[in-house]
This record gives C-alpha cells, structure tokens and sequence, in this order.
C-alpha cells in the first residue's frame, strides 16, 4: 500500500478545501444520480447509494440535495444522463492510472482527461493497458494513537478482514477488505467505537513504483489535476512516494 494512506489523507484535506468551492457537491450529485439509475433509489438494497449518502452527510449536503439527485436517477424528475467511463493511463516514471468519470459528454471528457495526461508529462492508454495490475478492495485506516495494534488486528481479522497492515513510516494502521466485506467491517468498527479516518471502496495497485524527488511533482501535479476535473470521481495510481519527499510537496 506505501504511500496510499498518507495520499489519501492529503486527498481528504483537498476535499475539505474544494467542498467550500462546491466541487465536492458537484461529485457527489453526478454519483448519486448514477448509482440510483443503476441500482435504485433505496439505499437499503443498493450499497453504492448508500456509500455515496454517507459522503454527502460528511460533506454537509443539504437533505433536498440528496433526494433531487435521487429522483433524478430514478426518472422521477428531468434531468441531465450520466455514464460512468474508467479511462486508463500512464504517467511519470512509468505508473499506472486509473480515472473514474462519470459525464454527460463521453467525447468532451475523453479529449479534457488526454491532454492532462498529456501536460503532466503521461499519456492516456487503451482499455486493459494498466487495469490488470488493480483489484477492487474495501480500505480503511486508524489512528495508531487510537487502537492497540494487536487488539485491532485481531478484531479486524475476526470481522472478516483480508489484511491488515501497520505500516512503519505511516501513523495509520491499514485494513483491507473485499469489496462485499467492506460494509460489514466498517459497521462493526463503528460499533466497536473505533474511529475510522478513512473508509472507501477502491482499487489497490497489486505492485507499486517507487518515485523519486525528481519526478514526484510531476506525479502529484498529474494525481491533482485530474481530481480537479469535476467529472472525475475517483482516480487511483501505483505509485509510491515516500512520505519524506511528499511532505517538502504539500
């Protein structure tokens, strides 16, 4: 996993910056509308909206919000029609990448997330290119200051967890899950009132690529502009940056 906590932590701090721009409510509306066209407007019966309700309750999402988002995704009311794309792709110093859209405009994204890459020293490649060193995965992390590592390791595991994993140069323990798992773990966390810094449904690289100091702005500048695209949703890489030289970039 390497750097995958401490960039996501630095992702959930850019999060609370953009949401003041409204381009977390931007996000958040497009998956919303899509998960309840796909699989219906009842959180109960269908994880990925109630994932998403969850996010918008974070991000303080106005209640009327969330409903016109759902509506729209049923067909209860007008409203724009959204597809979700994975586009995949390679950048500096050879990582992988992978970008969640999810548009009304299949060919104006395509040519916006290109030239991204493009400018950021990468270049977007065909289907299957860089797909295959991902798996789908449950991730969540603690606080090592709020959980004694052999009691959360031993609860996590008997939860059902894949992995758990408490990494040196990070202060964050780290548990993997499958993805039908996810829910389920992460209840029983919140049952056993261990706070969680960050729980999502992801896909983890299966090997990383080391990036030195001379192209780790390159990567961060790639990683940050494609998240600022407002139809990205989500963007995952292979890339390993240790924390020493990702602290000189923040």
């Amino acid at each position: 996993m390497g750097g995958h906590s401490h960039w996501a932590g630095i992702k959930h701090k850019k999060a609370i910056t953009d949401a003041k721009k409204g381009k977390v409510f931007t996000k958040i509306i497009k998956e919303i509308t899509i998960a309840a066209k796909i699989g219906g407007g009842k959180p109960d019966e269908n994880p990925r909206l109630r994932k998403v309700m969850e996010d918008a309750k974070t991000a303080n999402m106005p209640v009327e919000n969330v409903k016109r988002a759902i509506m729209r995704g049923t067909g209860q009311l007008p409203g724009v029609t959204y597809e979700d794309i994975m586009y995949e792709g390679f950048g500096p110093a050879g990582i992988a990448v992978l970008v969640e859209v999810t548009t009304d405009n299949r060919n104006r994204v395509f040519s916006e997330i290109r030239k991204i890459f493009e400018v950021c020293g990468g270049n977007i490649a065909g289907t299957g290119a860089v797909a295959w060193m991902f798996e789908p995965k449950g991730y969540m992390s603690v606080k090592k200051t709020d959980a004694r590592e052999d009691e959360l390791m031993t609860l996590v595991i008997d939860l059902g967890a894949e992995d758990f994993k408490s990494p040196p140069d990070s202060d964050e323990y780290e548990i993997i899950t499958a993805p039908a798992d996810f829910d389920a773990v992460r209840k029983k966390l919140e049952e056993h009132k261990i706070p969680l810094v960050l729980a999502e449904l992801t896909m983890l690289a299966k090997n990383e690529v080391n990036v030195g100091e001379d192209k780790a702005q390159q990567v961060v500048n790639l990683m940050n502009n494609l998240e600022d695209h407002d139809d990205v949703q989500k963007v995952h890489s292979n890339f390993n940056i240790p924390d020493a030289i990702l602290s000189k970039l923040e």
